[in-house]
């Protein structure tokens, strides 16, 4: 399996998915919004993988920039985006919504 078909299965294989690394405090960031508001995602640690710098690399170009593209959260196989997207989506009120329609959340 190519990293890119393994980044399709895990985003695919789960409601909620995070790609990050350890030592990001952007990705620790997208991990505690998360776990706040009781949503349990699949949390892929790329420092801790084997395979972490080939789904990085697959990372990079799923997300078309040239940033770190850590975090990156999928929610039902789709890429969402990074730690900005997470937190403009909580600020106004679209990512409850959208963690509902996924069945990630039952408030």
């Amino acid at each position: 399996m190519t990293p890119r078909e393994m980044v399709t299965h895990l985003a695919s294989s789960n409601v909620v998915v995070v790609f990050s690394s350890t030592d990001c405090c952007f990705s620790t960031v997208a991990k505690n919004l998360l776990f706040s508001l009781a949503v349990g995602p699949t949390v892929i640690e790329l420092d801790r993988h084997a395979s972490g710098s080939a789904i990085l690399a697959a990372l990079y170009q799923l997300s078309g920039d040239t940033r770190q593209p850590l975090p990156a959260v999928f929610v039902c196989g789709k890429f969402l985006g990074g730690v900005e997207i997470l937190l403009a989506k909580h600020i106004n009120g679209a990512l409850i919504h959208l963690l509902k329609e996924a069945r990630a959340l039952w408030l």
